[in-house]
């Protein structure tokens, strides 16, 4: 029997309102401190967390839950970070000489009892036979009253000529740079240091600035920083700042020419009425085509934060994204 027109506008109807029903019960990846790797076809995010949990995907929507760097905690975290609470905090992890390495923080916050370690793996595929994450130990520790800097939030680059760098850096003093001795287990010698950017403790917050990221691109190394503040939901004001130089060491200069060693940063991306802030970028080429990786935190859920991965563009060697793509580009958790 040929169905009625009532029958087939109802039966649409109902399949509209499941499809809307199914979308918005989809939930979305929560990540904080995000960072990106790939491995053949496979996109590889890893975030903040007990052990550094980790999720895959095959076109950067739909993740789903791969494992964790660590099934305990490291055995020095609690020398260095007493107050330590088993969460291991922003990530870095590249691949370099055919082995991924996995730079982590260990911390407690507010402070700079803190450690930066690494973790060396042959992949990033829990089901491949040769998956095994080794943990090299600590690579650099601020101490109270020593040091005014914080090794927390390391991201590892090469410059021109093959040497590692690692930036690093949360409020206190600033962000800094360190070379790192080829084997990326610790720092070179004789040692190398310099500063990359800084805020002035008068303004208000005080000292907010963390979370850098150098990325090579037109020439310039552009360093990415996160400005204000962080990991207060629905009072966070976290947003993405940028600013290059010809040399990795710095200095360097937002579009004004202001240096950001003296608090400039032109804006990349902030919050909106949907996502109350956001940062603690990566910058990645995947495909030839480049993204910048963040957590947004969502006004629609309380400002919990969720995994964003935006396409970026160039406007005079400047990097782009799209605002409207905080909405557009979500994510996925599935199972």
């Amino acid at each position: 029997m040929k169905p009625s027109r009532k029958w087939l506008v109802s039966a649409c109807v109902i399949g509209a309102l499941s499809s809307v029903s199914a979308i918005s019960q989809a939930k979305q990846v929560e990540v904080h401190d995000p960072v990106m790797a790939k491995e053949g076809d496979t996109y590889y995010v890893f975030s903040t967390g007990p052990g550094i949990p980790y999720y895959s995907s095959k076109d950067m929507e739909h993740w789903k839950k791969a494992g964790k760097v660590f099934k305990t905690e490291p055995k020095w975290a609690r020398r260095v970070a007493p107050d330590f609470d088993g969460h291991l905090w922003a990530p870095d992890v590249i691949h370099h000489n055919g082995k991924f390495y996995a730079f982590y923080s260990v911390s407690a916050f507010g402070q700079n009892t803190s450690g930066i370690g690494v973790s060396i793996n042959k992949t990033l595929d829990p089901n491949s036979k040769d998956y095994q994450w080794v943990d090299q130990g600590i690579v650099l520790e601020s101490v109270p009253n020593r040091d005014n800097w914080n090794a927390i939030d390391p991201a590892v680059t090469f410059d021109d000529d093959g040497t590692p760098w690692m930036s690093f850096g949360s409020f206190w003093g600033g962000l800094k740079l360190v070379k790192l001795d080829p084997s990326l287990t610790r720092i070179a010698e004789p040692e190398e240091w310099y500063n990359l950017a800084h805020r002035d403790p008068k303004e208000s917050p005080p000292d907010a600035i963390e979370a850098p990221f150098i990325f090579k691109k037109n020439g310039y190394y552009y360093l990415f920083a996160s400005f204000d503040l962080c990991c207060r939901k629905m009072d966070s004001t976290y947003n993405i700042r940028v600013a290059r130089s010809k040399d990795i060491k710095g200095p360097y200069l937002d579009k004004d020419g202001k240096s950001m060693m003296d608090g400039g940063g032109s804006l990349v991306l902030k919050g909106n009425k949907n996502w109350v802030a956001l940062g603690h970028n990566g910058a990645y080429t995947f495909n030839g085509k480049d993204y910048l990786v963040f957590h947004a935190y969502e006004t629609a859920d309380n400002g919990m934060q969720k995994l964003r991965i935006l396409k970026m563009g160039w406007k005079n060697d400047w990097p782009t994204v799209n605002p409207k793509d905080l909405d557009r580009n979500t994510t996925e958790l599935v199972r």
